[in-house]
Formats: C-alpha cells, structure tokens, sequence
C-alpha cells in the first residue's frame, strides 16, 4: 500500500507519525525494548505528547532476530497466527551503552542507536545488512478511521528481492507492488494462489513479516532505495534472516515456518487427469490408460477431476452413479494396473448437497454475523464453505474423506481455498481478515494429516493450489489455471521459481496449459518442461490431454521424457532429501545456486534441478532457445557434448530435446528402471562423473525407499590420472553398480570392475564396493 504523494509529501488523508529518538531502554535476557517517541525530547512539555512507538527486539533462533513495531498494546490476542518455531537454546546476548543499544544472535546483531538520529541498523559479518532509518518505521493514520504500521529497509544499488510466494510476474520483485492476499485469478496477473509474507535477498537476509492477513510490500517502487511492509493494525513483527547465501536463508526460514514433507516415490511418476469440463466415465478412463499401456506410456497416478460428483452437488464425495455405477470395482480395477487414484475435492458446499443440510445443522459452515450461513453463487449455485477453525468440522471433513480411502482412492486434489470471506464469522473468533490467507494452511492440514495417518510418515501426497506460509508442510503444490500458450508456459515457470524461493520444495504445473487446447508445438515443448519438474500432471480444462490426440510425435515426446525422469530418480531423490531436510526447492532459480554470479541475478528462463542440473524450457515452436551457462565446462546430458562456460549460448532442439546440462564437477546417479519411479533406486546404479578435477571428492547419498530397500553412499574422488569410487550399502541385499566416466573414450586400468565403451564415454561395471580406475596420460 502506497501512503506518500510522491518523495515529500504524504497522500491526502493520511498522517505519519515516525519514531525520533531512544527514550529509554527496558534491556532483558536475549531481548531488549526501546520506547520512542515521535519528536525530539526537548523539555517536559514534549513528554506529555504521543504517539511513542515500542520496538521489542528478540531472537527465536540463531541468526535470527525478531522485531516487532506497536502502537497501541492494547489490541486483543490476534487469531490466527501463524506456527514460527524457536529454539529454547538460542543464547542472544544484549550490550547497552550510551551509543546504542544492540542484540546479537549468532552472527547478527540488530543495532539501534540512541543518538540524535533515528536509525536501526542489521548487521553480520563485518559489514551492515540493512537498516531503518529516518522516517522509515512509522505509524499511520487516515481520515477514514484505518491505523497502519509501516516499515522500510535500505536496498542497496546491487541489491534484489526475490520470493512473496508464486508470483508470475518478473522473478525479481524491484519496482512491483505486492499484496499478500490469496486469489482465485489465474497466471496471467499480479493476483496469486500463494502468498507469502516473505522474501530473500541476494544482499545476504530475508524477512519475513509474521502476520497472516495482508501484507502490502512496496519493493522498491514507493520508495525505490527501499524494501516497504506494511499491515493495517496496531502492531507488526517481522524476522530478519541471516543467510550470508540465499540457501542457508531458505534453510533458517523453513526452520522457523516448517519444511516440506517427504511424499511418496509414486508420486513422481506421470499424473494423467481427465480434465475438468470434458465428458468421461469407466469406459472412457479406461480407454485412456489402456491407450497410455498400448503406446508403452508409463503411468503412475490416475486423477478424477470435478465430474466424478454429480453437478451443482460438489462437494458430496459421492461417485456420480449415472456414470460411475461401481466406484468400488472400478477403482480395484484400476489398482489392479498398478495406478494410484487421485480425486477432486474443495473446501466448498453446494446448496444441493446433501452435507449441506448436514453442516448447516451441526455449525460446520462459516455464517454471517447474524447467523446465516455465509453463501454466494460463485463456483457452485449456494456455495458455502467449510470452517476449519471448528475441530469438529475438521473431523467431519475428514471422515468423508477417509471412505473414499477405504474405497481405495490414494490421494487427493485440494483445489481452491482462496475466495474465503472477510465479512464470514469463524467459529473460534479468528478476525477474517486474518484468516483469509490462512485458511488454506488449515484446509490443506486437515487433508494431508489425514493422509499422513491412514497412509504412514512419508505416504502422504496432495496437490494444492493455495497456500501460505507454513503451507510447504503440505506438498504438493501446482501452479494453477494458466492459458495454453507459450507465454503461460513462461509465467508458470516464474510462478514455480518465486513459491521455491518463499520455502517451497515441489512444485507442478498443468502439462500444455489448462485453458484451451495446444497445438502439438506447444504441447511437446511443455512435456519436456513438465518432466523436468518435480511433478508431472497432464491435465487440462475443456480438452483431453492424451498425446495422442495432438499428433503421433507428441507421444514419442512423452515416453522420452518419462522415461528420462524415470532414471533419474536416484538423483531426485537426493534432491527431494535437500527439500524435506533443508528446506531447499527441487526447482531452483539459478541465483539460489549462483549468487555470485551476476549474470543470474535476473534469470527466469531457466533453471536448476536440483544441485546439478540445469534446464532451459524451449519457448519457441522451432526449437530456438537462448540460455546462460556459469563458469566451467559443463555437459549436454542427452548427448555428451561439451559447453564452454561464463556465457549466453543459442542453440536449436528438436521436440526430443532441450538444453539439459551438467554441472562441471557433479556425480549424476542414473537408476535402472525406467517404466515407474517407486523401485530400489541403488539397485543396478550408474554414476555419471562429469569434469572431476584433480584434488575433488564429491559424496552421492541415494535414500532407501520410504517402505524399506536398500540406501547407498558413494565417495568419488580424484588424484591426478586415479579416479576411486567407494560404494557402501545399508538395509538391502547385494546390488550392482557402475560409473560412467562422461567424455572418458578409454582408461589405462581398472581394478574392482571391468570397463566398456559407451557412446557417452567409459562405462565400468562394479564387481565389488570399490573400483580404482587410471586414466590415460593426455
């Protein structure tokens, strides 16, 4: 929200008040409050005015510190509020003198002086962060009764804002306005499923602003030297986040708002939908798998969308008997194909509905402040909409859900949850302007808690649409309604980099657009996208998504690129570790990898799939794609070939194609299988070396299966012409192993194996846990 006319003056009806100087300091054990007025303290007539602005400064954990900004402290307790986690061992010191008064947290230290000068000041490492300085914090009123708290942080001339959740605008947020506000309103606008009131630099901290409702960020645009937050009330808390890089930053947010869960291996596979608005029933679902089948199409999840209920009575959670007369066998029949079942549900109640009647009775639906129920005639004719404050309403939702598991459904998709009321009654008192956003974390909870409890730890999977802080908790995530068109394609994968650096792991997308129907161009460039990605769904509006209906090529495309992901499952695997252990996306932009490299400051063209990967979406028909390569000499996975790094490369792919590099450096574990991603990803594991340099030693970790198989650790290092490779098995029964050396053509000797040629350079089959390997003098 902009509150200024310009530099100098203030918008018409609205009045600043901004803390000038320390009045006095109240200093405790990890945390100090500082009173400040807004007027300089000259006599004593000057104490008797207001407003004082109370700034408490703490720190929930290591290099990190809270501060929060009131007014008045008299507000109710606010409900909800998000879950921030803290350390009860985090030992924060504070140092008072007549310069200052300071908290140090680790390696941050919050900084306020008490000079003639407002000013606070982050600082760590040596060197200043940020800071607020004059008539930067302040307290606002307006003529229309509104109280705001508002607050500004320097931006440096190389300084750049990336995150406030999946945003599918320009991946770096300078000069946007962003209103953290849930929305129902597509890809194509400033409006998004995902907000998240928080956002990381490339200057070495993030900030996130705890308060559930909006959040009004002006990114230097109000004021362009500086970061501006704003929320309407009488208080805000914000964390500042140490990195120094933007990993760790992810790392110490995610430990304070929670990190993504692990999900099934299944759930990697291909997602093939029936779509939304198209015709369907048994026969024409199995036509399409029995299609998939015949085309030699891997296919791990099945998806029901909104049809599989009667019309104008979503939600009953009752299979439409009209076209599905035998939901039982129908889904043993499909399980029988070794396919996992996914349906639609929302968090809505049609008039219609049978529950409707049902959680109107028992209170179970959110009402107006006279008591009717909240209803409207979006979405379904007499919608209404669960409330997930009420723990009863919470169970009743789930049971319902819990028949069609015992049906044999496997998971859901928990669609919508963005159009919550702000003038609804919320059974446990919640302000609705809090809990707009906030009703997503609540929604999606209920769901995959359910999962997690009938299906076991690491089982659990849903694919959501909305979300908010916390919301990582609860994967997966895709990116909503977007058009079938290229530029789509490109606001999705901005949308999907900017939820991964707000603290997401995985992310999705609708394969070849939701709304219209592609051409077969598009459709093959946004497979090779899609499978790249950390889930894969076909999935349209009012068009089937088979492939075949595009063009013969378009299935040759998909069972490629299937396959592809397939084999690379041991090495997403490790990158899905690095989501659920630490917090890091699965996707990454390139600057969460690079930030030292100013070329990838702004790029949102391309990305990193996990640590050692780097894909380039083709976004042009005839195959013509542009993309930055970093330093070193880096390898075309598809086809061996070299690229020179440290600069813009263009270059032409076919539909079976697209720029997929390596990492100078990196060890890729490709598994065995290809025709499903839930096998024992140690099993028969080949080890890619790509550009070991002399002196390097690089540790590849395989995760066991979540239901129990074999876990696997390699050590691969070199000493001049001697490449070594130590492999150690836990929890499973004796595998096999090899290493490909990439671009090795031969090797002087082998020891523990035997080496053969490969078109991409020496492969060398493991007889033991060790291979010592000698490589040709050049």
């Amino acid at each position: 929200m902009k509150f200024t006319d310009g530099y100098w003056m203030m918008r018409e009806g609205v009045r600043a008040s901004y803390p000038a100087e320390v009045l006095d300091v109240d200093a405790g054990t990890g945390s100090f409050v500082v009173h400040a007025p807004v007027q300089r303290i000259r006599h004593r007539g000057d104490l008797l005015k207001g407003p004082v602005v109370t700034l408490t400064c703490s720190s929930p954990m290591r290099d990190v510190v809270g501060v929060t900004v009131t007014h008045f402290a008299g507000e109710r307790a606010p409900r909800p509020e998000f879950e921030v986690a803290a350390d009860p061992d985090v030992a924060a010191t504070v140092a008072v003198d007549d310069d200052a008064v300071a908290l140090t947290s680790g390696d941050l230290t919050v900084r306020v002086a008490r000079g003639e000068e407002w000013r606070v000041e982050f600082l760590a490492g040596g060197r200043r962060l940020t800071g607020s300085g004059s008539k930067a914090m302040a307290v606002i009123d307006t003529d229309d009764g509104r109280h705001y708290v508002r607050e500004q942080l320097d931006l440096g001339v190389d300084h750049f804002v990336y995150g406030l959740g999946e945003r599918f605008g320009p991946l770096v947020k300078n000069g946007q306005s962003v209103d953290i506000w849930n929305a129902d309103g597509g890809t194509a606008s400033e409006q998004a499923y995902k907000n998240v009131p928080f956002f990381l630099t490339n200057a070495g901290y993030g900030v996130f602003v705890d308060h559930p409702g909006r959040v009004s960020f002006e990114v230097a645009s109000e004021a362009v030297a500086r970061a501006q937050f704003s929320v309407e009330g009488q208080s805000m808390r914000y964390y500042l986040i140490y990195g120094p890089t933007p990993r760790e930053i992810l790392r110490k947010y995610t430990a304070l708002t929670g990190r993504p869960a692990r999900v099934p291996d299944w759930s990697y596979g291909l997602w093939l939908s029936t779509s939304f608005t198209t015709s369907y029933d048994e026969e024409t679902v199995t036509s399409f798998i029995e299609g998939m089948a015949r085309r030699d199409l891997p296919l791990s999840v099945f998806h029901f969308d909104c049809f599989w209920m009667r019309e104008f009575q979503w939600c009953d959670f009752e299979w439409d008997p009209r076209v599905f007369p035998d939901p039982p066998g129908m889904l043993r029949r499909l399980k029988d194909r070794g396919l996992r079942i996914c349906v639609w549900i929302n968090p809505y109640i049609g008039q219609r509905s049978p529950l409707f009647e049902e959680g109107r009775a028992r209170g179970y639906l959110l009402t107006r402040p006279n008591g009717d129920v909240w209803q409207w005639d979006k979405w379904q004719p007499g919608c209404a909409v669960v409330d997930f404050t009420n723990p009863e309403a919470r169970e009743w939702y789930a049971a319902k859900l819990d028949a069609l598991l015992d049906m044999g459904v496997d998971c859901f998709k928990t669609d919508f949850g963005e159009r919550i009321p702000t003038d609804a009654v919320f059974f446990d008192g919640s302000d609705p302007e809090r809990a707009h956003n906030y009703y997503t974390y609540l929604y999606n909870q209920t769901v995959f808690e359910l999962l997690r409890k009938r299906r076991g730890e690491a089982e659990a999977v849903v694919f959501a649409r909305s979300a908010t802080v916390g919301g990582q908790r609860f994967p997966v995530h895709w990116g909503g309604d977007c058009e079938s068109t290229f530029e789509a394609m490109g606001e999705s994968l901005r949308g999907g980099l900017s939820l991964g650096l707000s603290g997401f792991g995985y992310w999705s997308h609708d394969i070849g657009g939701f709304e219209g129907t592609p051409d077969p161009a598009l459709f093959k460039r946004w497979i090779a996208f899609g499978l790249l990605s950390s889930h894969s769904r076909l999935h349209g509006s009012h068009s089937y998504r088979v492939p075949w209906l595009f063009d013969e090529e378009s299935v040759d495309v998909l069972r490629d690129f299937t396959r592809l992901k397939m084999r690379l499952m041991p090495y997403l695997a490790g990158a899905a570790r690095q989501a659920y252990g630490e917090g890091l996306p699965m996707m990454r932009a390139m600057v969460l990898e690079f930030p030292g490299d100013p070329a990838c400051t702004h790029l949102e063209r391309q990305y990193m799939l996990g640590d050692d990967l780097l894909v380039a979406p083709v976004f042009s028909a005839d195959g013509q794609v542009a993309y930055y390569v970093p330093d070193g000499v880096w390898t075309h996975y598809l086809t061996g070939e070299k690229v020179q790094g440290g600069r813009w490369v263009r270059e032409r792919h076919g539909f079976d194609s697209l720029p997929l590099l390596v990492r100078p450096g990196a060890v890729i574990p490709e598994g065995a299988v290809d025709d499903r991603p839930d096998y024992d990803h140690a099993d028969g594991v080949t080890l890619r070396v790509y550009e070991l340099a002399d002196g390097a030693r690089v540790t590849t970790e395989i995760p066991a299966p979540a239901g129990g198989g074999t876990a696997a650790s390699f050590v691969t290092s070199r000493d001049g012409a001697a490449v070594r490779v130590a492999a150690e098995f836990t929890g499973g029964a004796d595998v096999s192993w090899n290493v490909l050396l990439a671009g090795v053509r031969s090797v002087a000797r082998v020891e523990g194996g035997t080496a053969a040629e490969h078109e991409q350079g020496t492969l060398v089959h493991a007889a033991g846990p060790q291979i010592a390997i000698t490589l040709e003098d050049r």
